[in-house]
């Protein structure tokens, strides 16, 4: 009866539900920027969810879910090298923290209850977290030498986040994707290539980490240059309005 009423009254407040999960926020990391191809269908999938989640499930039981995803990633990788099946579990572990780190903050919009700076803090925190989970589990999988790739990936993905944080200080806009490629995207790449691997093993693995992080690091400079010059621009402009003001 209760997800009843609930449909209802999103059938009836469309617009002030889209406002207040999608729309500008009073805190800018709240709001997030997201151009990622399968946007669209999140967002529909969302209406769709939202009602429908259990009263008692709050925003912060979805956020603190993440840490038990990642130790479970963790505990996958390591039982892959054993057995490569394993990493379907792994892809299970990617599918929940899809669902709880995409509604955690939108649940807590949706109902009006969210924790807006505990959140963007905790959220992000063990969102780096998860990413280490996934470049541990993998390895194990792979021989020691290769665990010096390992780190250069995670280096890029890590200055990535950065970046992120960086430009959501100077232009106050949180962009999580990039072009189309967003972190559902993300996760959906990781999917496919576990289960490349279980299917082919894990020896392209290894030799792709370096394309990996060298790719990455090219993406990273082609993005820190474009950001550099639109901040200058932003500079300049100011400068020009302060010294027409004077």
């Amino acid at each position: 009866m209760q997800r009843e009423l609930d449909a209802g009254v999103l059938s009836k407040a469309e617009a002030d539900w889209s406002t207040r999960v999608y729309g500008k926020q009073e805190f800018a990391g709240a709001g997030k920027t997201n151009t990622g191809l399968l946007v669209p269908l999140e967002r529909r999938l969302a209406r769709f969810v939202l009602p429908r989640i259990p009263r008692w499930l709050e925003t912060y039981h979805l956020t603190l879910l993440t840490p038990v995803w990642s130790i479970l990633i963790v505990v996958s990788g390591y039982l892959a090298a054993r057995e490569l099946r394993w990493l379907w579990m792994a892809n299970l572990m990617i599918v929940l923290h899809y669902f709880t780190d995409h509604f955690d903050g939108k649940l807590g919009k949706f109902r009006d209850t969210g924790l807006r700076k505990w959140g963007f803090y905790m959220d992000h925190l063990f969102d780096f977290g998860f990413l280490c989970s996934i470049l541990i589990g993998y390895s194990f999988l792979l021989p020691q030498r290769a665990v010096f790739n390992i780190m250069l990936v995670l280096c890029v993905f890590s200055a990535f986040m950065f970046h992120t944080f960086l430009m959501l200080a100077a232009t106050e806009e949180f962009r999580v994707s990039f072009s189309v490629f967003g972190p559902t995207e993300l996760r959906l790449a990781l999917i496919i290539i576990n289960g490349l691997l279980v299917r082919f093993g894990v020896r392209p693995l290894k030799g792709a980490l370096p394309y990996v992080a060298v790719c990455g690091t090219v993406a990273l400079a082609l993005l820190a240059y474009r950001a550099q010059k639109r901040l200058w621009k932003s500079d300049m402009q100011a400068k020009a309005a302060t010294a027409v003001g004077e």
